[in-house]
């Protein structure tokens, strides 16, 4: 009888453990409260390469004022695409000390790749036209633990 559990236990694991961390969305992430001015916002924050890889994919919903935040170890040229993405999102590319770089607007389950114009360690997703909608640009820089150094 234990051998029997012990299997099936085993089988749980096989058959959700590892699916639902490879292609469903993110359980558990940390979060971090950021600020665009008088802007809050409230970003999971997104650290690891498996992390990063799954994002926001499959996700239907997000609040307001949610967003992803992913950290990347180094800065360098990063791309982004919306693969198993539901939401429209603008992807904000963010230097070290919290200067946004540049926007970009992308579309749900499109392959397209949006990238930096320079070499950044972070980069916050929100809902499509957030940033646009709050006179948020290019050099508007934002505030919060990951870029106070």
């Amino acid at each position: 009888m234990k051998r029997l559990s012990t299997f099936l236990c085993s089988l749980l694991f096989v058959f959700t453990g590892p699916a639902w961390s490879q292609g469903g969305p993110q359980l558990q992430l940390p979060r971090v409260s950021l600020s665009a001015g008088m802007r809050l916002i409230d970003a999971q924050v997104a650290s690891t390469p498996q992390q990063r890889e799954i994002g926001l994919m499959f996700r239907k919903e997000m609040g307001t004022n949610e967003g992803m935040l992913f950290v990347f170890e180094h800065p360098s040229g990063q791309c982004f695409w919306m693969k198993n993405t539901l939401l429209p999102l603008t992807a904000a590319f963010i230097a070290d000390d919290g200067t946004i770089v540049n926007l970009a607007d992308m579309q749900p389950q499109s392959l397209d790749s949006h990238c930096s114009t320079q070499p950044v360690r972070y980069v916050l997703e929100m809902h499509k036209g957030w940033f646009a909608q709050r006179g948020i640009k290019a050099g508007t820089k934002l505030a919060g633990p990951p870029f106070t150094k």
